[in-house]
């Protein structure tokens, strides 16, 4: 009976290994675990809902490589119309530690910055090394247009804070 336990450890350890090879085949072994938690992360943390076409209506059943170039729906509030970046083309010419001043930085709203705040340097530095695993691909997005502008695509309207609420 003590075959059985290094045997089960050997299949567990060649099943992480298929499965961290199918979601990074040209990475080195050790970049494959951070590419896989760059995408687990860019999943959860919700960064598909904007920042690609058509992931929210679609349940996430968009396909892999339409990850992350933006969207060309604006968010028109007070503070004007924003864009959700092309992420692939953002990141081609930055270094990890770029991305992360970046990532930290409060942008124009909607974008929940403050949720990257919250993560982690190893949590960003996985996020950047997905994205420049994916490649730069796609158009940017439309720029940021004022609050006394009105924006010529498509948008969504958020309404003005209540009175006395805080930006």
């Amino acid at each position: 009976m003590t075959f059985r336990k290094p045997m089960l450890a050997a299949l567990a350890a060649a099943a992480m290994v298929v499965t961290v090879t199918e979601s990074a085949e040209t990475a080195s072994p050790e970049m494959s675990a951070q590419l896989v938690r760059g995408k687990y992360l860019v999943q959860v943390a919700g960064c598909n809902d904007c920042h690609t076409a058509g992931y929210a209506p679609s349940a996430g059943k968009v396909d892999e490589s339409q990850w992350l170039l933006g969207e060309r729906v604006g968010y028109r509030g007070p503070w004007g119309t924003t864009y959700a970046t092309n992420l692939r083309l953002a990141v081609q010419d930055m270094t990890a530690e770029q991305f992360m001043v970046r990532a930290r930085s409060p942008p124009r709203p909607p974008m929940p910055w403050f949720n990257l705040v919250a993560m982690r340097d190893g949590d960003l530095k996985a996020i950047f090394a997905y994205l420049q695993h994916l490649g730069p691909a796609g158009e940017p997005a439309p720029a940021y247009v004022p609050p006394d502008q009105t924006p010529t695509g498509p948008f969504v309207q958020f309404p003005a804070p209540p009175p006395g609420a805080k930006p």
